[in-house]
């Protein structure tokens, strides 16, 4: 329920701050394809859905010009889904709101003797998926 409430919050200032009609599921697209892109099928893998699922994201977010399909570097038949430059600007906007959350979120909870368990949450991450990170699962 806590996790709700923080992204209720923090979709509700994003879109605020002028960016709507994004989900949750962009965010995590958008962080998976961050560094260096990937292909829909690797976007499948580190979502954990299908590669139809995963296609079907791509094909809307690049209509909406958050993404583009280069050719792979490997060659071959395969695509590189790439950020553009809007998409890049939506990520930088999403740290500043949920930084902005987050101090808000410790600030409240420390007046009241609490404070945001972002240690504990990483550790119990790294204890149960010690070798790598699993899928994201995104909540529709």
């Amino acid at each position: 329920m806590s996790f709700q409430l923080v992204l209720a919050e923090f979709v509700r200032r994003l879109e605020a701050a002028g960016h709507e009609g994004l989900r949750p599921v962009h965010g995590m697209v958008f962080q998976t394809l961050r560094t260096s892109g990937a292909t829909s099928s690797e976007l499948a893998d580190r979502l954990g859905v299908t590669k139809q699922a995963a296609g079907q994201i791509v094909d809307d977010l690049e209509k909406r010009g958050f993404v583009e399909r280069l050719p792979h570097p490997e060659g071959g038949r395969r695509r590189l889904v790439v950020l553009t430059a809007k998409a890049r600007e939506h990520l930088a906007a999403a740290g500043h709101v949920l930084h902005d959350l987050e101090a808000q979120l410790s600030d409240r909870l420390h007046a009241s003797g609490l404070r945001v368990p972002r240690a504990e949450l990483a550790a119990l991450v790294r204890t149960l998926s010690p070798d790598a990170l699993p899928p994201l699962r995104p909540l529709w």
